[in-house]
């Protein structure tokens, strides 16, 4: 596979630090981007391959994401963005909060991060891929399970900010189209990463399998599979798409 240069945000989550790994492994060469710049260097640090770099980015700071972008294409063109960055706000317990007692301040946050933090990077890339086309440039978004099911244990702020990243998707995917860049989405549902571990105990993980028609929760290596074909030439056909990664515990 031909070396790229890929921007993953929220680089050192849980799900982040596979999709950083699994696309360079596949040959990559990564810009890993965290709100902590010194955590986002030393996972590059150690990732498989060369010429890796980690960066400090807030992707919901517009001047941030502009001159982050400016940064990392003074040594080339992006050739795809993974906006894995995101933030799930629940209460004391790990409990969702009822929409009746949801602060102003949480839904905004969460909006802020989650849809707004899309929205400022696929514009920053796509703004930038106008100017200086590229063959095969793509933008992996990040929704959820619990936008298309309503949640069970997300708060009713990130189910909307996730729903609204579904919308964002499709339209940046008619724009980006005629330039020849592909935008799509995953899904993840259940995934063994620290956002599901705000609200679910390990010990209650057998139980909640017994749900996912796979018997089991995910991985985030099942989620940087889904990423990785997305960046890779199979997908070249495929934009505006949605990858529901989740066991089967969404059924269309």
């Amino acid at each position: 596979m031909e070396r790229r240069t890929l921007v993953v945000t929220g680089a050192t989550g849980g799900i982040g630090r596979a999709v950083c790994d699994r696309l360079a492994r596949d040959g990559h060469r990564i810009v890993a981007a965290d709100l902590s710049g010194d955590a986002a260097a030393a996972l590059a640090s150690g990732l498989p391959g060369d010429g890796h770099e980690g960066r400090a980015l807030d992707v919901a700071d517009e001047t941030a994401v502009e001159g982050f972008f400016d940064a990392v294409e003074a040594d080339g063109p992006v050739a795809g963005v993974i906006a894995a960055a995101g933030i799930l706000i629940l209460d004391e317990a790990g409990q969702r909060r009822p929409i009746t007692e949801t602060t102003l301040d949480e839904w905004s946050r969460t909006q802020t991060v989650n849809s707004t933090g899309t929205f400022l990077q696929v514009r920053a890339f796509l703004r930038r891929r106008t100017a200086r086309p590229m063959e095969g440039a793509r933008f992996v978004g990040f929704s959820s399970v619990a936008a298309q099911l309503g949640g069970y244990r997300s708060s009713s702020a990130y189910i909307a900010s996730k729903s609204a990243v579904l919308g964002l998707i499709k339209a940046a995917a008619r724009e980006a189209a005629p330039i020849g860049v592909a935008v799509n989405a995953v899904a993840p549902g259940l995934i063994d990463a620290p956002m599901l571990r705000l609200s679910l105990d390990p010990a209650a993980d057998a139980e909640v399998a017994r749900a996912i028609p796979l018997g089991r929760i995910g991985t985030p290596q099942d989620v940087a599979g889904a990423v990785a074909f997305l960046m890779g030439p199979d997908s070249a056909y495929l934009t505006g798409a949605v990858i529901d990664v989740n066991g089967g515990y969404r059924m269309q």
